[in-house]
């Protein structure tokens, strides 16, 4: 009987354990999207001076500010495991260099049907011209589809993330991350930034 007795109370405190772990996930979050709202409105406000230069240094304030509260935020969540652990870090497994496709318009669909359709109507005579307008301008109408598509292409860094506890995880960025394989991240409100 004490033998159940002990293994319930063991395992109660386990769970009560799992809840504070949770609540103090939870509060992390809660810190870093109060924090990150803030950061915001410093920002807003920054663009109010009308001096160049007190701009600037409002905003490199805010900045500093932001770093520390996040900083703080971070020393005071503990995760499951030991006191300061973090349950949303991990390394860079891997940067990956692609291109993403633009995305057409009216536009160039349009200026290609029409440029298709004045050649295809350089071409034959009666009928034979008729066809070669409506080829030209349904040829026309696709490659100037792709040509917008090609112009408006955009260039895109995968970052691929395996956290401590074994998940992984890609994040993709339109600029450079100034991330390699190897090094430590944190996932924090929805990105991941270097630890």
């Amino acid at each position: 009987m004490k033998n159940h007795t002990l293994l319930a109370a063991l395992l109660l405190a386990g769970l009560a354990g799992t809840v504070q772990a949770q609540t103090s996930k939870e509060q992390f979050d809660a810190d870093t999207r109060r924090i990150a709202s803030r950061y915001a409105e410093d920002k807003k406000l920054c663009g109010d001076e009308r001096d160049s230069g007190a701009r600037m240094q409002c905003l490199r304030d805010s900045k500093t500010e932001y770093d520390k509260a996040m900083a703080q935020a971070r020393a005071q969540y503990k995760g499951p495991g030991k006191p300061g652990a973090c349950h949303d870090c991990g390394r860079v497994t891997s940067v990956v260099l692609g291109e993403k496709a633009g995305e057409s318009s009216a536009v160039g669909l349009i200026a290609g049907g029409v440029a298709g359709a004045l050649l295809g109507n350089q071409v034959g005579s009666g009928h034979g011209r008729q066809l070669a307008t409506v080829a030209g301008a349904a040829g026309g109408a696709y490659a100037g589809k792709k040509i917008e598509e090609n112009a408006k292409s955009k260039k895109i860094w995968t970052v691929n993330v395996k956290y401590d506890d074994g998940r992984q995880a890609a994040f993709t960025f339109d600029h450079d991350p100034q991330m390699l394989s190897g090094d430590r991240v944190e996932h924090v409100n929805g990105t991941i930034v270097r630890r």
